[in-house]
């Protein structure tokens, strides 16, 4: 037995109500491309929208113009999506909530998640959406998941509650030194300053 391995997310469908409430949800809120839109190949009474989410992969929707927007809620039965979360930089984060509020949209406040802060709020559909941020880049050559299970370790082994910006910067002095040559035998941290500090 033998595994799929996959390499990423391709695409996310979603089932959509009218074809311009799509277009001024992910294009004129999020900023995500209008790339191409077709007939649905299984349902050709639907139209088939593709938006580009910032990494060249695809959130696409099923539109007919005979649904309606419902801002109800969406299930979150066992098997429903829960929200899906869509990346900022730290810049556009710091934005969102004078630009949500510019729509009269409700949204939870900025949420301290250890790691990354998060904003929440529902799409005209009812779907939950996250605007999430990292607090950190990861080093050259290494990815945020490699950062994240690092800081799992770290935190894991002392015993502490949830992944915090002090795991996240051992994490990170932990991947340098492991993949990083130096020509010093001992790498550990020292206070170059211990004769004293410099006038100023």
């Amino acid at each position: 037995m033998r595994k799929l391995q996959s390499q990423g997310v391709h695409h996310i469908t979603i089932v959509g109500a009218d074809r311009q409430t799509s277009i001024d949800f992910w294009e004129g809120v999020l900023g995500m491309p209008f790339v191409f839109e077709q007939p649905n190949l299984d349902n050709p009474s639907e139209s088939h929208l593709y938006f580009d989410p910032g990494d060249g992969r695809l959130i696409t929707v099923f539109t007919n113009e005979d649904r309606e927007p419902d801002p109800a809620r969406t299930p979150t039965d066992p098997g429903c999506v829960h929200h899906l979360a869509f990346a900022l930089s730290q810049a556009t984060f710091h934005q969102a909530v004078e630009r949500l509020g510019e729509r009269d949209i409700h949204h939870s406040g900025v949420k301290d998640r250890g790691f990354m802060d998060s904003i929440y709020f529902k799409d005209p559909l009812g779907l939950l959406i996250e605007l999430a941020s990292y607090r950190f880049e990861p080093p050259a050559g290494f990815t945020h998941a490699d950062v994240l299970m690092e800081a799992h370790r770290i935190r894991t082994e002392r015993g502490e509650y949830n992944i915090d910006r002090v795991h996240l910067a051992d994490a990170i002095e932990a991947l340098v030194a492991r993949s990083r040559a130096s020509l010093s035998e001992d790498r550990s941290a020292r206070d170059p300053y211990r004769h004293g500090l410099p006038s100023t």
